[in-house]
């Protein structure tokens, strides 16, 4: 895998992030009134309601580390040297896949129900996992 794998990755993880973002904080409003961009940014960093997401940032805060241009060079294979990109393809794996009952699994579970809009972007990411599964 190469680093040009890991930013297709990183892009279909970012739209998936950007629709449980809108689902939640829709479902955020419905309780507590309209939310103004720079609470929303507060709201995703330090409110419970939106503590579920934060597994999903995590992976693509790595991601995008990894990535950094600053970090190394891509060697000729188009990995970037110390980066493991498969790692990242597992994580996202056991996180969007695995069946584990944590508050993202659950959470998650329930919008993917809930929302036709989080289902193309979870099927999109499954799409470039499928063949590293």
């Amino acid at each position: 895998m190469t680093t040009n794998d890991l930013k297709a990755l990183s892009a279909r993880l970012v739209a998936l992030h950007a629709a449980l973002v809108d689902y939640q904080r829709q479902d955020y409003e419905e309780a507590h009134g309209p939310t103004k961009p720079a609470e929303l940014l507060r709201l995703l960093i330090a409110d419970q309601h939106f503590a579920w997401l934060r597994p999903l940032s995590r992976v693509i805060a790595e991601i995008d580390e990894a990535l950094d241009p600053r970090a190394a060079a891509a060697n000729a294979a188009g990995a970037t040297p110390g980066v493991d990109v498969g790692r990242f393809f597992q994580a996202t794996e056991r996180l969007l896949r695995s069946g584990e009952i944590g508050a993202f699994e659950i959470k998650y579970r329930e919008a993917l129900q809930r929302s036709p809009e989080l289902i193309m972007a979870h099927a999109n990411v499954v799409k470039i996992l499928a063949p590293r599964a």
